[in-house]
């Protein structure tokens, strides 16, 4: 009970602390609530509090946004400019140069079929991607350097570390430990870094390259990704702690993406690649990557003869810019809709591009058929990861994705050399081009089929 003052021990002007009534000033207790403070050891507010203010999964969204950035940048777009100056250095032929390129993928594809999300998993996205960033710094280095054609493949053996340690699988499983129910969202938004590559990356290159000479504008670049990727993955890229969590996965629980993963005890590799929920994630990826990789290499010849070298390029970066539209509006709604749906609808949009392309004979056509092509460009590499979240288990994910990306890559090594075969029996492209279309709707169709036959499996139940 509290003591009444007294002349000798006078009521404070205003006590204010834990659980403490606020005195006036005569010493009467005010008749509203008592006013308390949060002490410095409630979890609670300490854990909601980091400092920014912002949750540290977007800083990590913005490392692998960088990743991504030079990974693409010198691993995918660069390929085809290292091309061009090899061959008028040495003069070999861009047949020979194509076969190394192809082997280069066939590398990196083969290291995520063995186990690079398995590193990941045991040594920790800071040392595995410290590895890949020096092996494709060394390998670009070497590329300078070469003088015979087997030193080609020696320094493109090493950048395939690095390919396969910076590219789509790798995005995936950085960001992925962060977020659940705004995971597209995050995805999306760190893969737009592969599409900055060919905006950034690719013109720097080219343009370095022309003006100062292949030595130094590859010094340049590789430079600047180690300078830059080495203290960011040092700094950001730490293991995600427990008590840290997306406000939005909260109620993750209840969500529509976790009602539909299946749980099992063991990854088995073979039980994995049978299954038909993998095969219907993997294989239309893979026959999409196919034909777009196979459109992206021939672009520049297919529509140069009809609009000129510089409106083509113009209308490449008009791909370019569409993929970035395209992504960013599918990770906006990816995590509210079925992915299954949403991949179908990107390949049918994809298909009318191609459909545009193969018939037009107008520039604007030619500008309209690119643009719809690209709006579905950047999700071929950023739904497989979703898909494999919504029906994989989380602790397999990282195996999974490597699984599926591997599968892809293999996959669209081949993509070139197929078109380019096509054109060459038939004098033009547009055969080939109505065979992207073919792939793509082949594509649209078993990705979709899970959830239409899940549609008809409630309803006879329901029956």
């Amino acid at each position: 009970m509290e003591a009444e003052p007294t002349p000798e021990h006078p009521a404070p002007i205003a006590e204010i602390g834990l659980c403490r009534r606020i005195r006036s000033d005569n010493g009467q207790r005010s008749p509203g609530e008592a006013i308390k403070f949060r002490t410095m050891d409630d979890r609670a507010a300490i854990d909601r509090f980091d400092g920014s203010g912002l949750y540290p999964g977007w800083f990590v969204v913005a490392a692998a946004f960088l990743v991504a950035l030079f990974g693409f940048g010198l691993g995918f777009y660069g390929p085809g400019i290292y091309l061009v100056a090899l061959k008028a250095r040495h003069a070999w032929s861009i047949g020979e140069l194509s076969s190394v390129i192809t082997t280069y993928y066939v590398l990196g594809a083969s290291l995520l079929f063995l186990g690079i999300g398995s590193l990941f998993q045991s040594y920790g996205p800071r040392k595995v991607l410290i590895v890949g960033i020096v092996a494709m710094s060394i390998g670009l280095a070497l590329l300078t350097q070469v003088a015979r054609l087997w030193q080609v493949y020696a320094a493109f053996a090493l950048m395939s570390v690095g390919w396969a340690t910076m590219s789509g699988a790798a995005i995936n499983i950085l960001v992925a430990p962060w977020f659940e129910r705004r995971r597209g969202l995050a995805i999306s938004w760190a893969l737009n870094g592969a599409s900055a590559g060919g905006v950034i990356i690719a013109p720097a290159l080219t343009f370095l390259t022309n003006r100062y000479g292949f030595e130094l504008a590859v010094g340049t670049l590789v430079g600047s990704m180690l300078a830059i990727l080495i203290p960011v993955v040092i700094l950001v890229l730490r293991p995600r702690r427990e008590d840290e969590r997306d406000v939005p996965d909260s109620d993750f629980a209840n969500s529509h993406v976790a009602q539909l993963r299946v749980e099992t005890e063991r990854f088995r590799l073979g039980s994995v690649l049978c299954s038909g929920r993998f095969i219907s994630i993997s294989l239309p990826f893979a026959l999409g990557l196919t034909a777009q990789v196979a459109f992206f290499t021939h672009q520049m010849a297919f529509l140069s003869p009809t609009i000129g070298t510089v409106a083509a390029g113009w209308a490449i970066s008009l791909t370019t810019f569409a993929a970035v539209v395209g992504r960013i509006v599918v990770g906006f709604i990816v995590d509210q809709f079925d992915r299954r749906i949403i991949a179908a609808v990107n390949f049918i949009v994809q298909m009318i591009g191609m459909a545009v392309l193969a018939t037009a004979t107008t520039p604007t056509l030619l500008y309209a058929g690119c643009a719809l092509f690209g709006l579905g460009v950047g999700n071929l590499t950023s739904l497989p990861g979703l898909l494999v979240q919504q029906e994989f288990p989380k602790k397999h994910f990282a195996r999974i994705v490597s699984l599926v990306v591997a599968i892809n890559q293999f996959s669209f090594a081949f993509g070139p050399t197929l078109l380019g075969q096509v054109e060459v029996a038939e004098g033009s492209y547009r055969l080939g081009l109505l065979l992207c279309l073919s792939i793509e709707a082949v594509a649209a169709i078993i990705v979709v089929a899970p959830s239409v036959l899940g549609v008809r499996q409630r309803r006879v139940r329901a029956i």
